[in-house]
């Protein structure tokens, strides 16, 4: 005897019909807004000339790094090469994707992972969903975004936005709520309000744990380049696709190549940020 199969597709393509007739002119503002954000930080970012920006770079991470001249030199080494091969609009186009992705990932997250902190139910419900949206394959995230928004860079952002969020949310979620009992009774006991405890005695401590998942969140977005580019989004994973699909090995070594670097650049940073905030 053979079951009857659930209209499970069926019900998800009703709802998607749904959603676009009573929400479309929200998802068509929301995506002119961002299609608008992207586009003007791109054109920012390739305004600015490569050595100009190269040089920047390099300065950034000798402060964040305590000085670290070894490291800020093999930046701008790692900088110039991207310039070599001729990636770097490309890459000013993919820094343009991640950092706004990561943007509002950190946007929702951080706040979101606060709140489940202090209330159990929340975090009861945030749970099975921090769960699907890690465990689903990062393709299927292309379905909806595309639906919605059709294609280019931003279903790409949507995209990406999803699949970086949890280990922010839930790396914020756990630094909250290692923060000592002790600490948490000190600051009720000198009259401090809800927000007062929040910003000068859990997010400080939280801090080292909070930064863990913004390293995470910004490495998940850039793993995100090359995915997304099959919907659209341009940049350096756009050029790993080409050369994935007229078998060029060249092209897509260099493009992969660019985005180690840049990958390498924004962890490095992101991992000192905490000990010059510790040391304050």
């Amino acid at each position: 005897m053979q079951l009857p199969k659930l209209p499970v597709g069926e019900a998800v393509e009703m709802l998607v019909d749904g959603i676009e007739e009573y929400f479309g002119w929200l998802l068509d503002g929301a995506s002119e807004g961002l299609r608008y954000l992207v586009g003007g930080f791109e054109d920012i970012l390739l305004s600015v000339p490569a050595p100009a920006l190269i040089l920047l770079a390099s300065a950034l991470v000798w402060f964040v790094t305590r000085r670290d001249i070894r490291l800020a030199g093999l930046t701008a080494l790692g900088l110039l090469l991207i310039w070599n091969l001729e990636l770097w609009d490309l890459a000013m186009l993919t820094l343009a994707l991640v950092s706004i992705s990561t943007i509002l990932a950190l946007a929702i997250s951080i706040p979101v992972g606060i709140a489940a902190a202090g209330s159990e139910p929340l975090n009861a419900a945030l749970r099975p969903a921090l769960d699907l949206m890690q465990t689903m394959p990062s393709f299927v995230y292309l379905i909806p975004a595309v639906i919605f928004f059709g294609l280019g860079s931003v279903p790409g952002i949507i995209a990406t936005v999803v699949f970086a969020m949890p280990p922010a949310l839930r790396l914020t979620n756990l630094g909250i709520r290692q923060v000592p009992r002790e600490l948490i009774e000190v600051a009720d006991a000198f009259g401090t309000t809800p927000r007062q405890k929040l910003f000068k005695v859990q997010l400080p401590v939280a801090l080292p744990t909070i930064m863990a998942g913004v390293n995470q969140c910004i490495m998940l977005a850039l793993s995100m380049t090359v995915i997304a580019s099959m919907i659209g989004a341009a940049g350096l994973g756009y050029q790993v696709l080409v050369g994935i699909q007229r078998v060029d090995i060249g092209m897509g070594f260099e493009a992969g190549l660019a985005i180690v670097i840049i990958a390498i650049i924004l962890d490095r940073i992101t991992q000192n940020l905490v000990p010059q905030h510790e040391n304050r």
